[in-house]
């Protein structure tokens, strides 16, 4: 165990303390990480923060001690990033703050939100206003972390990844003062904010938000194949999503078993899911019309017709696909091949998976790559074909199983091991390399610059490492 601080005066501390080894410690260190598979690090002293007059009091605490900080919002990083040895954690899971602005002349309508707020909890506010923004796809994802990583969120590919719609932020900095950052207020700062992930080098305590027209008409179909038409079905598909509009957001679900469909057995299965974010009706059903069409539709053993939902159903769906109270470890990959030769590498080993809750998700287009959309921002799409591998289980026996099935897994898809990575998902745990090649060597030497200038003294943890 970590030798123990003398307590401080309670005027010392900010927002509510506990330190390791006192009551409440535990409960509040679990809390930090939403994944029911919780690493042993274990910080000095862990603060729950109120207010934004909180968090800067906890880092000047911080620095004066010679505590580094790390911090959660949500605790959806898979890999615990905000769980370390020895420092403070800062839980900055009350700042909820939720306030939407109507739109004014030009200006579109804006939210104002804190770190905390959730994607289900920003679709409940913007729904009855006829507002909307590219939420993530697991409503209880937290806005703090999602957007600190980019975000790849629904219709990203339409409305860019989920940064590009952050306006501004207000950020605590290492010596404790308190900055507004936007394009043009400490734009470097901004541009960090914008993809940094677990390794952004302040405290964002509110994020302004531009937000979009809610879509008319939202639609979704999909198609289940057995698992041994992988590459077919993905050499169509592929095919068929880079012919859509921009506003259908296509992705392959690869699971090792699943409900009997049908007369169909149950078994490894890919299904193709489409989702129209359209203007009407109308034109949803003809931009999924392709999907009714497919060319060996007859070896479906499961077909979903187009039928209207919402982004609250989306993400109640979305829930079956990442359930609480279970065990997780995840990982990604940007490659510059195509979808069927990085779906028909991994896919046996999806079919021999020890547990039949895993999955992979492989939205095809994740994100527009238009300019304007990925202006100013540390985050980028680095590749052609795109995939995340989630191993999901419930006993802690399995828990060394389970994370070596994942990383072979992950080892089949990339074979040469010169993959790309998305910060907000990766195993980071897996080799020192996972957060420098979630960013392109340009920008990974900028975000190492931004470091330096604003945080000389390395008070805040920077990305995870083996």
């Amino acid at each position: 165990m970590c030798p123990r601080k003398p307590a401080a005066a309670e005027e010392d501390f900010p927002g509510t303390p506990v330190t390791r080894g006192e009551a409440g410690y535990e409960a509040a260190r679990s809390a930090a990480v939403w994944n029911e598979r919780r690493p042993e690090r274990f910080p000095e002293v862990i603060v729950r923060t109120a207010t934004e007059a909180d968090v800067a009091h906890a880092v000047t605490y911080a620095r004066t001690r010679e505590l580094r900080i790390s911090m959660y919002s949500g605790g959806h990083n898979w890999s615990g990033s905000p769980l370390r040895d020895r420092g403070l954690l800062l839980d900055l899971s009350a700042l909820r703050e939720c306030h939407i602005a109507p739109a004014a002349g030009d200006a579109p309508a804006t939210a104002t939100v804190g770190p905390a707020v959730t994607g289900r909890e920003l679709v409940a506010a913007l729904t009855p206003r006829d507002l909307a923004f590219p939420v993530g796809h697991c409503p209880t994802v937290a806005v703090g972390g999602f957007l600190l990583s980019g975000g790849l969120g629904w219709n990203s590919r339409a409305w860019g990844a989920s940064c590009a719609d952050v306006l501004e932020i207000r950020a605590v900095t290492a010596d404790g003062r308190t900055v507004t950052c936007s394009d043009t207020e400490n734009p470097d700062l901004f541009w960090a904010a914008r993809g940094a992930g677990p390794g952004f080098c302040a405290v964002v305590t509110r994020f302004r938000l531009a937000l979009h027209p809610h879509p008319a008409s939202i639609m979704t179909t999909s198609l289940t194949f057995p698992l041994t038409e992988v590459a077919r079905v993905a050499r169509w598909a592929e095919r068929t999503a880079r012919g859509l509009p921009p506003y259908v957001e296509t992705a392959f679900v690869l699971m090792p078993s699943g409900p009997q469909a049908g007369t169909a057995p149950a078994g490894p299965r890919i299904t193709v899911a489409a989702t129209a974010f359209a203007t009407a009706r109308s034109e949803a059903l003809q931009a999924l019309e392709p999907f009714t069409g497919c060319p060996f539709g007859e070896l479906a053993t499961d077909r979903q017709p187009a039928a209207p939902t919402s982004f609250a159903a989306l993400h109640e769906g979305a829930m079956s696909a990442w359930p609480p109270a279970h065990r997780y470890a995840a990982d990604t990959l940007w490659s510059p091949e195509s979808y069927a030769t990085q779906l028909t590498r991994i896919a046996d080993a999806v079919a021999d998976a020890p547990s039949g809750k895993s999955l992979v998700l492989s939205p095809v287009l994740p994100v527009s790559e238009h300019p304007a959309l990925l202006r100013n921002m540390a985050f980028s799409p680095l590749g052609e074909s795109y995939l995340v591998c989630y191993a999901i289980w419930e006993d802690p026996a399995e828990d060394e199983a389970q994370v070596r099935w994942l990383r072979e897994a992950m080892a089949a898809a990339d074979p040469q091991g010169d993959g790309f990575r998305y910060i907000a998902e990766t195993d980071l745990e897996a080799d020192a390399a996972r957060a420098r090649r979630s960013y392109t060597p340009a920008a990974w030497d900028r975000l190492q610059e931004i470091k330096a200038q604003w945080d000389p003294d390395n008070l805040f943890h920077s990305y995870l490492a083996p």
